[in-house]
């Protein structure tokens, strides 16, 4: 059962440790590096060409579009610096929420939660939710680190808040829809990811009290009215958001899909929100602060010349985390993986809780939330249903599972677009954070659903 992919698997992810952590180096070089250790282990042990391994895993890197949209992510928010737009909204926003210590990062989490619904998408959340919160959170007292810890970690909430893709998979699966209704899942999935949201504030109090956070000073603190009339120009960067979720949702998604639709086939599935965003986004944030750029050829190049370092981490990071996650596939992680859940019926249910647990951590760290899903949703179901849990309790505790594919490193695609935005050149120092504080109790709280002491609605 435990094969060449799933030892490669843990070989892969203690080597990215060890160089990043023990040897000091950079992520983005430990990454490169172990892409090349598991080609060659592919090709001495596994029985691999190491050339036909190594170019699929750098073709499917180089046709991901989040590596891309990352890109432009780390520009927008390079412009946004520029421009100074940010300053001017947190002006606004502090006129509000600048008396509560920490209150952009509550703000953060449950605007994570809230797009989640619309969105379940793990990066486009940690993008979306970002480019906003974290100015601000850097701006109003929170360091680099905790502003990028909080939306890399919330990023999975755009899965346990329904209507997900995930959860929609889930429905798709023929044993899951014979048993399992759309509104059983919905409810069921909402009143379990309320107790994440709650502890996930709870986590942002706890950041506040432990850094000190105090309320703005006063004295920095415009009356609204005053703060609105000065700045309400900086409300245009949220355009960036608000058309392409306009354009591709509700009864304006519907009319905009059936007329591309009708011009080519599934041309409407071709838009994606993770790039469209900060697209869009740099977009208004010139138009709004154009006085404060460059104005001619040469003040343009040097200033993109000037951006051109902040992009080699971000990218390198998650290019060979996506070409790294397809060479492990190409290995047969996802077989050995059925093979293990295969034989778990014939043993104790608690067994069959832990390595459950144990193997999606497992899968969601190299692969995102909808991947894991379609590789593994119908065999961990099957392996939940054989212990006795109702339905909507296995569909509950897979999708709180896979949820932490923003909070799993090294891998996780929102820790480094998060990262991106807040200038964070060292993710690996959220790692410990991110693993403890977010991941992990995701994972006791998806126990104590299976061991019946936290009920579901509907089980």
């Amino acid at each position: 059962m435990i094969g060449i992919g799933i030892i490669t698997l843990i070989i892969y992810i203690a080597a990215i440790l060890i160089i990043n952590v023990v040897f000091k180096r950079k992520m983005a070089e430990a990454m490169v590096w172990t892409f090349l250790l598991i080609v060659a282990i592919g090709g001495i042990f596994g029985h691999h060409n190491p050339v036909t391994l190594a170019a699929d895993g750098i073709q499917d890197a180089a046709g991901q579009e989040v590596v891309y949209a990352s890109m432009a992510f780390v520009f927008m928010a390079f412009i946004m610096e520029k421009t100074g737009v940010i300053q001017r909204l947190i002006q606004i926003l502090n006129s509000v929420l600048g008396r509560l210590p920490g209150g952009s990062g509550y703000v953060s989490t449950i605007a994570s939660a809230l797009f989640g619904m619309v969105s379940g998408s793990g990066s486009g959340n940690a993008s979306a939710v970002g480019s906003i919160t974290i100015p601000w959170m850097k701006g109003s007292g929170w360091t680099t680190e905790r502003a990028t810890t909080i939306v890399a970690g919330n990023a999975g909430l755009g899965i346990v808040f329904p209507p997900s893709s995930s959860m929609l998979l889930l429905l798709g699966m023929p044993t899951i829809a014979a048993e399992l209704t759309s509104n059983e899942l919905y409810v069921g999935l909402m009143g379990a990811a309320i107790i994440v949201l709650i502890y996930r504030l709870a986590v942002v109090f706890l950041y506040a009290r432990h850094d000190g956070l105090k309320p703005v000073p006063k004295d920095q603190i415009l009356p609204f009215g005053r703060a609105l009339k000065e700045n309400f120009g900086s409300f245009v960067i949220f355009l960036g958001i608000a058309v392409p979720l306009i354009f591709t949702m509700g009864p304006v998604g519907s009319a905009v899909e059936a007329t591309l639709n009708a011009s080519a086939e599934d041309a409407f599935d071709a838009i994606s929100l993770v790039m469209w965003i900060p697209v869009l986004m740099i977009f208004f944030t010139i138009v709004e602060g154009w006085k404060y750029l460059p104005h001619s050829f040469s003040g343009w190049k040097n200033m993109i010349e000037g951006s051109i370092g902040k992009f080699t981490e971000v990218g390198c990071q998650l290019f060979f985390s996506f070409a790294s996650a397809t060479v492990l596939s190409d290995l047969g992680i996802q077989e050995e993986f059925e093979a293990i859940f295969g034989v778990l019926g014939s043993y104790s249910p608690i067994l069959v809780m832990i390595v459950v647990a144990i193997v999606l951590t497992l899968m969601v760290a190299p692969f995102s939330g909808t991947a894991t899903t379609t590789a593994m949703g119908a065999m961990c179901y099957a392996a939940l249903r054989s212990i006795g849990l109702a339905p909507v309790t296995c569909c509950v505790v897979f999708l709180f599972l896979i949820s932490n594919e923003g909070c799993t490193p090294p891998q996780a695609a929102p820790i480094y677009i998060a990262s991106g935005i807040a200038g964070l050149e060292d993710p690996a120092k959220i790692f410990k954070n991110l693993l403890f504080h977010y991941a992990l109790p995701v994972i006791i709280i998806s126990m104590l659903i299976m061991l019946r002491v936290i009920p579901i609605i509907g089980a």
